[in-house]
């Protein structure tokens, strides 16, 4: 078996082994509140488990940069138990893997005739950017994908979340114990935001900070409401259950609302992203299956023609599919 084989394979193998295990990784039980929590458990000395010295001293360089911050909360956000440096070396790795399956795909595992042209020599470039762009392009795809269905699934449960609290106010419960029990009682991802709001009470922050992480970490503006409410009732004084009830009141018409207007924007959406891959699925085809007729957008006598073209198609796909994003986007 030649050496370019042996290096493919294995570069697939720990990929898939990669992929594995960061799946087993995700899907460990463990809340979202212990795995936020857990630096209280080093201050107290308390033994964490192994550790691997690279992603540590990644979250240690990411904390220092605003980048670092910012995927730290999108990691929260989607409640996925990843440090930053995991994810930072999962998109490495697939960004790695992506470029050498592009690069085999494109002719690597081959060797170029003698008197190869330009052209011939960088065919597989496109190949390897195109495998590296999509290997980088997965993991941050799949988070936006869980920040989305996650904050939706909060959004749904949040009606049902202020009933409960303003029966538990109603019945003599303190405001700390009706979100103990909203903790308690309803399914994830509500009771693990509200597990950590009083788990942060319960170490010694004070409520107006422990809703304001709520909200920094669910960018939701029902949420926002129902906090900013609480904050001023607190302040002002007034009956707390009465204003939840007509918030949640409203919070339900609108959730209401927008499943209307997403189920009539619906195929307008669909449309859109079905129109904007449909050429990119087809050039892709197109370079594997018939690449001589691909290349004659790069060679000499035609690139005048062919790179402005593709770079003109390119913009159009792009100006096209945001604009039907547009006209879908219908704010409630």
């Amino acid at each position: 078996m030649e050496p370019t084989s042996i290096l493919i394979i294995g570069g697939v193998i720990a990929g898939i082994l990669l992929i594995l295990g960061l799946v087993v990784s995700i899907r460990e039980e463990r809340s979202l509140v212990d795995e936020r929590l857990e630096y209280l458990e080093d201050v107290r000395g308390v033994e964490t488990g192994s550790k691997a010295p690279v992603t540590d001293w990644l979250n240690e360089q990411a904390g220092r940069y605003t980048w670092g911050q910012r995927l730290a909360r999108a990691l929260a956000r989607a409640d996925l138990k990843f440090k930053v440096g995991e994810f930072v070396v999962l998109v490495i790795g697939l960004t790695l893997l992506g470029a050498l399956i592009g690069w085999y795909l494109g002719g690597g595992g081959t060797r170029l005739p003698e008197g190869a042209t330009i052209a011939e020599r960088l065919i597989r470039i496109p190949a390897v950017l195109f495998g590296a762009g999509l290997g980088f392009a997965i993991p941050i795809i799949y988070l936006k994908r869980e920040q989305g269905r996650r904050l939706i699934k909060f959004d749904n449960q949040l009606a049902d979340m202020l009933n409960l609290m303003v029966n538990g106010l109603r019945a003599g419960y303190s405001n700390m114990q009706a979100m103990e029990a909203v903790s308690r009682e309803l399914p994830p991802p509500i009771s693990d935001e509200f597990r950590r709001v009083v788990q942060e009470m319960q170490l010694g922050v004070s409520l107006d900070t422990a809703l304001d992480n709520l909200t920094r970490r669910i960018p939701s503006r029902d949420l926002e409401l129902v906090v900013t409410a609480t904050n001023v009732q607190r302040e002002v004084g007034g009956n707390l259950a009465e204003i939840l009830d007509t918030i949640s009141h409203t919070i339900r018409e609108r959730i209401r609302i927008k499943g209307e207007i997403r189920v009539l924007t619906s195929q307008v959406m669909i449309s859109g992203r079905f129109l904007a891959l449909m050429p990119v699925i087809l050039i892709v085809a197109m370079y594997f299956l018939n690449n001589e007729y691909m290349m004659r957008f790069f060679n000499e006598e035609t690139k005048v023609f062919g790179i402005p073209a593709l770079i003109g198609g390119a913009l159009m796909i792009i100006i096209g599919y945001f604009t039907m994003t547009r006209i879908a986007s219908i704010e409630v």
